[in-house]
C-alpha cells in the first residue's frame, strides 16, 4: 500500500511547501484539498475547513495547477485523488476539477453525495444523485478521470452498503467509492471486511482517521434518558476504529492502493501528527 496525506489536515502549511515536507517524512503522495476560500475566511487564522493554507484554489488559473504539479513531481510524489468539494448536481464544478486533475496527473476527483433531508426523503435524493453520477460518468469518459463518492455521515451514503447501492450499475472505471471507516464511527459502521466485500470493484481509495463517542453534560428532556452522547475526532491510534484489524482486512481483501491520512483530532501538532501517523500504520503492515 502507498501513503498520502489529504491536505485538509495541514491547514497552516502553505500548499507550495507541502510536497517537500511530505516527501521528507516518507509519504508517497499528496491528496490535495481543492476548493475556493472566500476573502472573508482568508483573514482568519488557519483552520481545517476555513482558511486552510494547504488548499488548491478551484478557481485558480490553470498555470497555478501546473506549478503545483511541478512541485509535486520535483518532490517525487504523485497525486492519488483530488479532494474536491462538489455539490451534488454541479457538473460544471466536476468538469473544472477534472481539468485540474488532468494537469496534476491525478486519476480521480471526489464528487458530492447529498446530505439526508427528512423533508425531501431518501428516494428523491437517491434518484437525483444517480442522475448526477450519470453526468459525472460521461465527463469521466471525456477526461479519463474517475469520479469518487465518499462514505460519509449525514449523507445518503453513510455506509458501504448504501454506497454500493448508489453506484451499482455504473462502470467502476468511471465511478468509485472512497472507504472511510472514521466517518462510519459517526454513522453507518459495518464490519470492515464485509464492507470491503460489499464495495467490491467499486473500492477506489481509503481514508485514514479515527473518532470516538463520549457523553456530554446535557441531559435528555425525555424522562429516563441519561446524558447525550456526541461523536468527535480522535487520534488515529486511539479512537473506536481498530486500525490493526482494518489493515488486516484490507490485506485479506487484496487492497494494495492508497491510504490517505486526514487526522482532524488536533491531539498532536501537524508536524508531529504527520510523522507519528505514518509510523503507526506502517507498523501494522
Amino acid at each position: 500500500m502507498k501513503f498520502a496525506v489529504f491536505t485538509v489536515m495541514m491547514p497552516e502549511i502553505p500548499y507550495t511547501e507541502a510536497p517537500a515536507l511530505l516527501k521528507k517524512y516518507g509519504y508517497d503522495g499528496v491528496e490535495w484539498r481543492f476548493t475556493s476560500i472566500s476573502e472573508e475566511k482568508r483573514q482568519d487564522s488557519p483552520s481545517f475547513w476555513g482558511n486552510n493554507l494547504c488548499t488548491l484554489d478551484s478557481n485558480a488559473d490553470p498555470s497555478v495547477w501546473t506549478e503545483v504539479h511541478r512541485l509535486t513531481e520535483q518532490a517525487g510524489l504523485t497525486v492519488p485523488n483530488i479532494a474536491s468539494y462538489i455539490t451534488c448536481g454541479d457538473l460544471q464544478a466536476v468538469e473544472q476539477a477534472m481539468k485540474a486533475a488532468v494537469i496534476l496527473q491525478a486519476p480521480s476527483i471526489r464528487v458530492g453525495a447529498p446530505g439526508y433531508d427528512r423533508k425531501i426523503g431518501f428516494d428523491a435524493l437517491f434518484q437525483k444523485t444517480r442522475e448526477f453520477l450519470s453526468g459525472v460518468s460521461a465527463l469521466s469518459e471525456q477526461y479519463g478521470i474517475q469520479g469518487l463518492v465518499e462514505i460519509h455521515h449525514n449523507t445518503i451514503i453513510p455506509s458501504a452498503s448504501a454506497a454500493r447501492r448508489l453506484v451499482e450499475g455504473f462502470d467502476p472505471k468511471r465511478i468509485g467509492v472512497i472507504y472511510d471507516s472514521g466517518n462510519m464511527v459517526y454513522e453507518g459502521y459495518e464490519q470492515t471486511l464485509m464492507g470491503l466485500q460489499i464495495l467490491g470493484e467499486y473500492l477506489a481509495h481509503v481514508h485514514v482517521k479515527n473518532a470516538k463517542w463520549a457523553p456530554t453534560n446535557e441531559k435528555e428532556i425525555t424522562a429516563g434518558h441519561a446524558a447525550h452522547w456526541q461523536a468527535s475526532w480522535e487520534g488515529i491510534s486511539n479512537g473506536i476504529i481498530h486500525w490493526p484489524q482494518v489493515i488486516q482486512d484490507l490485506k485479506t481483501f487484496g487492497y494494495d492502493g492508497w491510504l490517505s491520512y486526514e487526522d482532524f483530532s488536533g491531539t498532536l501538532p501537524t508536524d508531529r501528527a504527520l510523522q507519528d501517523n505514518l509510523a503507526y500504520i506502517r507498523s501494522l503492515l
